[in-house]
């Protein structure tokens, strides 16, 4: 089975922890997108979507389902997004698609998070996938030389602005022990917008998709 057929698994099982009737947060990347295609096929099983991205927007109004502003939307019962690395404590790197910074809005804004991710996904110890983080671009190179006092390797991400006009420092050779208190740092440091850990307000459900059907791990 391939990963893509494992984040369609996870994808779909996660429609079952959506209440009806709902205004769900939805996330942005590839195994959201299968989530958006499932959500597609029953359109009313939601009264709308807090988009975190532009592109997911893209795809949930092709699939008729209303786009509403959190602002008006208010709190939310559930948000579905996927990840780039989790670990079994539900702790996770995202951003690799650029919309950390409004993941984490939305996944604030929520009571529950369930995360959706393919077997390949699940780490012992965060970092292997290097860390996006947001940063205001005048202070790009400030910001580059504090992370290389944390011990990490900052590469740019060429020719890629987000959503929010900012841009994503990917920081290489990592290995995160203790995510919420790098979280913490990162965030301390001027400049930074966001970062890639989810680790203050990890995951409360993580369905991972596999050989065998779909594995379900709870906070």
């Amino acid at each position: 089975m391939t990963s893509d057929e494992q984040k369609r698994r996870a994808a779909e099982a996660a429609l079952e922890h959506v209440p009806e009737g709902c205004v769900v947060g939805v996330g942005t990347g590839s195994t959201v997108n299968h989530f958006i295609a499932a959500l597609a096929r029953r359109p009313h099983l939601v009264a709308g979507a807090v988009s975190s991205s532009e592109a997911s927007t893209r795809l949930l109004k092709d699939a008729r389902i209303p786009v509403l502003d959190l602002n008006e939307a208010g709190e939310l019962d559930v948000y579905v997004d996927g990840a780039d690395e989790s670990t079994r404590a539900l702790q996770l790197i995202k951003g690799g698609g650029g919309a950390l910074t409004r993941e984490k809005i939305v996944a604030a804004a929520s009571r529950r998070f369930v995360c959706i991710v393919d077997r390949s996904k699940v780490v012992d110890v965060l970092g292997r996938f290097p860390l996006p983080v947001e940063v205001i671009p005048m202070a790009r190179s400030y910001v580059a030389r504090q992370i290389v006092k944390l011990g990490g390797q900052p590469v740019l991400r060429e020719g890629f602005t987000t959503d929010n006009g900012n841009a994503i420092l990917d920081v290489h050779g990592l290995r995160i022990v203790d995510p919420p208190a790098l979280e913490t740092e990162l965030n301390q440091v001027t400049g930074v917008v966001a970062n890639g850990l989810f680790a203050r307000r990890p995951a409360d459900l993580l369905l991972i998709g596999g050989e065998s059907g779909v594995e379900m791990l709870k906070r």
